[in-house]
């Protein structure tokens, strides 16, 4: 495990050896550059160094970092993208030592199997790595609402962010962090219960109007005024997972994909919507633009356990978007535990069927 402690010498030489071998390709011979042969760590010039920390793993270029201060500033400066998923243990304290060196962060992943961070080590991150605009802090359970406090005004670049399985974050401080972080595209808030509330998403559709995705499974604190707020709000939201938000019951959406798996207060109410709005928002030249106007339809549904729903109902809906399919190798449109929507086919299918029916049979 890294920590602030000086990093030891054969460490260093077994790290040097590493970076070696990927600059020449793990042929086992120098590396030369400009005629000098390197064989020493400290021989390596900058930009080779760059170069070669752009390829190892993580782990490696934080120790690289540790050699000599010409290396710390050279990777602090030119790193942008870091993992600390390997990171089984001592999280919080590698976040603490490493936040003020790497500033240059873009994106940062702190994904874990066993809660470690806490909100010093998020704040530190806020402090020190304004550049931030991908992070990911699932399964962070350890964290509190200064966490989303302390992003919102440190990191108002975000675009990207997990905070699934983060249970103890609230919605007020969800609603303040979308005061600031109004750049928000993809937003995943799956098993955040406290946080995913009506109030939430209303404040989302106000402030993030460039969200493209969101994840909200298993958020059963989410009603229909909070998806009606989106709907609304968020003018290019394609991909919207409502997985076990049982509150919810028919409203319309323009998505591109739409898991409502265990939403079974949907009916058929909201199966005619989505095919209605498909109709309504066809191009006037819909049949020269046909090809690609399918592409940008609804290409993804999920209605599994959505036990209320009809056939007929279902069966528009999938004539109206061709890229839903329910035949064997693609099954675009899941319908599994919906036994009463066993007759409900794409295009493609029935067509298969048609073909198989004209096959002539060779008289024996």
């Amino acid at each position: 495990m890294i920590s602030k402690a000086k990093v030891g010498s054969e460490e260093l030489n077994s790290s040097f050896e590493k970076l070696l071998m990927v600059a020449a390709g793990n042929s086992g011979v120098r590396v030369r550059m400009e005629g000098a042969v390197i064989t020493d760590w400290k021989d390596i010039p900058m930009e080779l160094l760059l170069r070669i920390v752009s390829l190892v793993d993580d782990r490696t270029a934080i120790v690289a970092s540790g050699v000599c201060c010409g290396w710390r500033d050279a990777i602090c400066f030119g790193l942008t993208q870091l993992s600390l998923s390997w990171c089984k243990k001592n999280m919080n304290n590698l976040v603490l030592s490493l936040a003020p060196k790497f500033t240059r962060l873009q994106t940062l992943i702190l994904r874990q199997e066993n809660p470690q961070l806490e909100d010093n080590a998020v704040e530190a991150i806020a402090n020190f790595c304004h550049d931030i605009q991908e992070l990911d802090l699932s399964k962070s359970f350890k964290l509190s609402d200064h966490s989303l406090y302390a992003l919102a005004r440190g990191c108002p670049n975000i675009t990207k962010l997990n905070i699934s399985g983060c249970t103890s974050f609230s919605d007020g401080a969800l609603e303040y962090l979308t005061n600031f972080c109004q750049k928000l595209k993809i937003l995943n808030l799956c098993g955040c219960v406290k946080a995913a509330t009506d109030r939430a998403l209303q404040a989302i559709g106000r402030n993030c109007k460039r969200l493209q995705s969101l994840n909200l499974g298993w958020c059963d604190n989410v009603g229909d005024i909070g998806v009606m707020s989106l709907a609304y709000g968020c003018p290019d939201l394609k991909c919207l997972d409502l997985c076990g938000c049982v509150r919810i019951t028919d409203k319309c959406l323009h998505l591109r994909s739409l898991d409502l798996y265990y939403c079974r207060n949907i009916t058929d109410r909201a199966m005619y919507s989505l095919a209605h709005s498909r109709v309504n928002n066809k191009p006037s030249l819909w049949q020269s633009m046909k090809g690609r106007y399918d592409e940008e339809g609804l290409r993804s549904l999920n209605i599994s356990q959505c036990t209320a729903l009809t056939p007929s109902a279902v069966q528009t809906l999938c004539d109206t978007f061709p890229a839903l399919h329910t035949c064997s190798g693609r099954h675009t449109l899941v319908m599994s535990g919906c036994l009463s929507l066993t007759s409900v086919h794409c295009a493609c299918a029935v067509q298969a069927h048609r073909t198989l029916n004209t096959i002539p049979h060779t008289a024996h």
